[in-house]
């Protein structure tokens, strides 16, 4: 059940540091904002955007990291089988009951005809 929950993280996790790094500006955009490019009448600022991101993405990467390996010790730590006949059974499923055999066909006889045997 904590396996699911740490896979369910995990997966929210990733997905949205992908749409974190999507998000970001590359570092050739600086210049462009410093000139007035309208960045600075955003919600967070000229440099509050960059600030923001940046530590939402440094956090969501810190818990990509420990979901990752809180999954990596509950694959480690599974119950090892040494043996083949040491490993649980599974059902088998029943087998019918083969059919009734159907009665074998006489050879004809020695002298008689073969078209004789064929019924019409």
């Amino acid at each position: 059940m904590i396996q699911i929950l740490i896979l369910l993280v995990h997966v929210i996790a990733a997905a949205a540091l992908i749409g974190l790094v999507l998000l970001q500006h590359g570092k050739g955009a600086d210049m462009g904002a410093a000139f007035g490019s309208g960045a600075s009448g955003s919600l967070f600022g000229a440099s509050g955007s960059a600030n923001f991101l940046s530590r939402t993405t440094a956090m969501l990467a810190a818990v990509f990291f420990l979901t990752s390996m809180g999954l990596t010790y509950f694959v480690g730590h599974k119950p090892q089988v040494s043996s083949v006949m040491e490993a649980p059974k599974a059902e088998q499923p029943a087998v019918p009951p083969p059919a009734a055999a159907e009665k074998p066909i006489a050879p004809p006889a020695e002298g008689g005809s073969k078209t004789k045997d064929i019924p019409k």
